[in-house]
């Protein structure tokens, strides 16, 4: 599928650059082949209450990582120490772990490489303020295994020349180090504007960036936390699954027409119709509370 995207975008309308963006949480072990030591982890599987306490001796604090203990297999560092308990004999293989972005780029150019925002990004690896790695690398036996820190401003090589030539190119093409996916988004706004100022970047999830802002107010039992952004520097960051809230909410809802429209937004305002916090549990502002519909009783599916 990567391939075959690029060679369709390599003839209309043709590149002269790559870079990867993907969603955090995410990290994928290597062997000394530079394949895959075992299946990257989908940062939605869960783990046993035995891997979870075992695994909350050894998160170092938030005051020095500003990861939150998160649901689910949200701080990659949970993902590691899982793999590491259940595959021994696998993980024990591992020679390197990239970040999600940093993957591909390797698999595009051949040279391995971590990068800031996808450490920063709720891992529990990274200390934002010192700029270097927790306590959790060394309790994990993964020291040594990580790759170069890259900048994502870096190009990493040029395309391997057998990957040039399968997507049909005639020059060379840099590959970019590759960025975390909310801080893609914040990024443009890093560069042409002055702190304090605020970002929400949507999308499976909402994340809210408080650039400028200040580390002590956050919460840990609310899901704010701080991002690393492309620069290195700490974000107090809020979020919650907005997208994904939005598609269980009007899962098999017809949208209104354009001719009912104004009709459903007035009925919403009139009778003060609203939707409380979570569908999505575990995570956001109201973790432990469940969706609930205020005066949508007489309400229509619009």
């Amino acid at each position: 599928f990567f391939l075959k995207s690029l060679t369709e975008f390599a003839k209309a309308p043709g590149f002269d650059a790559i870079s990867i963006t993907t969603h955090g949480a995410s990290a994928v072990l290597l062997d000394k082949d530079g394949e895959l030591a075992m299946p990257m982890l989908e940062y939605e599987y869960d783990y046993g209450a035995e891997i979870r306490e075992d695994y909350a001796r050894i998160k170092p604090d938030f005051a020095l990582t500003y990861s939150p203990t998160l649901s689910l297999g949200l701080n990659v560092g949970a993902q590691l120490h899982y793999l590491k308990t259940v595959f021994p004999e696998q993980f024990a293989e591992t020679a390197l772990v990239v970040t999600y972005p940093q993957y591909w780029a390797y698999r595009l150019t051949g040279v391995p490489a971590v990068e800031l925002t996808s450490l920063g990004c709720h891992t529990d690896l990274w200390l934002p303020k010192s700029g270097t790695y927790s306590s959790l690398v060394e309790s994990l036996g993964l020291e040594g295994k990580f790759p170069p820190l890259r900048s994502a401003f870096d190009a990493l090589d040029n395309l391997l020349p057998e990957l040039a030539q399968e997507i049909g190119l005639i020059a060379p093409v840099p590959v970019y180090c590759g960025i975390h996916d909310s801080n893609a988004s914040l990024l443009a706004h890093l560069m042409d504007r002055e702190p304090p100022f605020s970002v929400v970047s949507t999308g499976t999830w909402v994340v809210s960036f408080a650039v400028g802002g200040d580390l002590e107010g956050l919460d840990p039992k609310r899901d704010t936390l701080a991002n690393v952004d492309a620069y290195g520097r700490a974000v107090p960051s809020a979020r919650y699954m907005g997208g994904r809230e939005f598609d269980m909410m009007t899962a098999n809802l017809m949208p209104p027409s354009e001719e009912e429209h104004e009709r459903v937004l007035d009925q919403v305002l009139a009778h003060g119709i609203m939707a409380l916090p979570s569908a999505v549990p575990g995570c956001g502002p109201y973790p432990d509370t469940s969706l609930r519909w205020l005066n949508a009783e007489d309400a229509s599916p619009a």
